[in-house]
């Protein structure tokens, strides 16, 4: 059986000459040659696997291959099941934002903050507002002290052409 790339190696792939075996059960079995390793697991009708291949000797066990993978395959699948991707969510306004449409803003930026996401909050300058920046830096600075107890600044706001963005990631 040729060496496989994404495992571990089986058998005759194992390049080392002494090995130290481990039975299904757990059993240390001590230093052997490949070969007397290889037979053993034969007799039992199971694999020879190189578990730890960095150790000296390399650590086999022998266990079911084909049930060793599936095993492991299982247990990637479970794990990609539970772990969440962190989306960042965009959040528009404008620096002279009414009231209301603020509170509606905030409620939306909140809401993600409950999902878990990221939240970028993106000011669009037009026209002679460029020149009224510190109006928008306000409003970005009245954005932060109303999350401060869900989130934490993750990039401060800064300029990007004609808008100025800021990252909030939940704490």
């Amino acid at each position: 059986m040729p060496p496989t790339d994404d495992g571990p190696r089986v058998n005759e792939a194992i390049e080392a000459q002494k090995v130290l075996v481990i039975t299904e059960d757990g059993d240390n079995k001590g230093i052997l040659p490949l070969e007397e390793a290889i037979l053993i697991a034969e007799q039992m009708g199971l694999d020879l696997v190189e578990v730890s291949p960095g150790a000296e000797p390399p650590v086999c066990k022998i266990l079911d291959f084909g049930k060793y993978k599936y095993q492991a395959q299982k247990k990637a699948n479970e794990a990609r099941k539970k772990q969440k991707i962190i989306e960042i969510k965009e959040i528009k306004m404008r620096p002279n934002i009414d009231i209301h449409d603020y509170d509606v803003k905030m409620r939306a930026i909140k809401r993600f903050f409950e999902d878990g996401d990221k939240v970028k909050v993106t000011l669009r300058f037009r026209g002679r507002e460029m020149a009224h920046t510190e109006i928008g830096r306000r409003v970005l600075d009245r954005v932060r002290n109303d999350t401060a107890e869900e989130a934490k600044v993750e990039s401060d706001a800064r300029m990007e052409g004609r808008q100025m963005v800021m990252v909030l990631a939940p704490k």
